[in-house]
């Protein structure tokens, strides 16, 4: 068992390891210098440990992606946030599921692994580009216009950092690189959306700040990642 959890540890880069360290020690510490919520704590834990292994290119940041969805979908809906709520439940949670058997499909074997990621990964073409960005612009004016009628907090922001995660999220199903630069851009909005709605509402869930500041950093060294996976495994075509 423990030689097997050595191994595991071994494929993790120095950079990895401390930053799950790093951010899960400060989402500790905000759980109890600020009283946060315990649902607070376990979706921020469970959704660094599904994001860092994402850019890994392993499929059991799924398995994390399901708590982190439920707990997160949660917490939202208690501030109003019904834009970021209505995605974890209605998409992120479902899409998990159907992320599994697609990577799977697509599963690679440890022996042909490069740093012990378990897909292949694509680009995204010129023509794949003006398809995200067309569909970005028309979801987000319609998505802000049903959060207007429902009567949300920040329609906007919250309009936006849905649409692009839902456009981020099939991407990353697809196992296209790509899918990194959209999550940087989630992530900038969605810690926007969290500070504004803390600051306005006095709530105590800072830990919501954290975790997405987590995801920024590691939504840049994912993008890093897979394109040297994308590199490399296109050189041994």
């Amino acid at each position: 068992m423990i030689e097997k959890l050595k191994g595991y540890l071994a494929e993790w880069s120095v950079f990895e390891k401390v930053w799950i360290s790093l951010f899960t020690a400060i989402t500790v510490y905000l759980y109890f210098a600020f009283q946060d919520t315990l649902l607070g704590l376990i979706s921020s834990i469970a959704g660094m440990l599904c994001v860092v292994l994402v850019a890994k290119g392993k499929v059991s940041n799924y398995l994390f992606g399901i708590v982190q969805t439920v707990t997160y979908g949660y917490i939202a809906f208690g501030y109003g946030l019904y834009g970021e709520a209505m995605l974890n439940w209605l998409f992120y949670f479902p899409t998990q599921f159907i992320g599994i058997w697609m990577w799977m499909n697509h599963f690679k074997k440890k022996e042909d692994s490069e740093q012990g990621e378990n897909v292949y990964v694509k680009r995204l073409t010129r023509k794949g580009w003006i398809l995200v960005a067309g569909s970005f612009v028309i979801g987000a004016l319609v998505y802000a216009e049903l959060l207007t009628v429902l009567s949300a907090q920040q329609v906007r922001i919250d309009s936006m950092a849905v649409v692009l995660s839902v456009i981020a999220q099939i991407l990353m199903v697809q196992r296209y690189a790509e899918q990194w630069v959209l999550w940087i851009l989630v992530n900038i909005l969605t810690i926007t959306l969290w500070v504004i709605t803390l600051v306005q509402t006095g709530g105590n869930d800072w830990n919501m700040v954290i975790m997405w500041t987590a995801f920024l950093v590691n939504s840049i060294y994912g993008y890093v990642n897979w394109v040297k996976l994308s590199k490399v495994q296109k050189a041994e075509d």
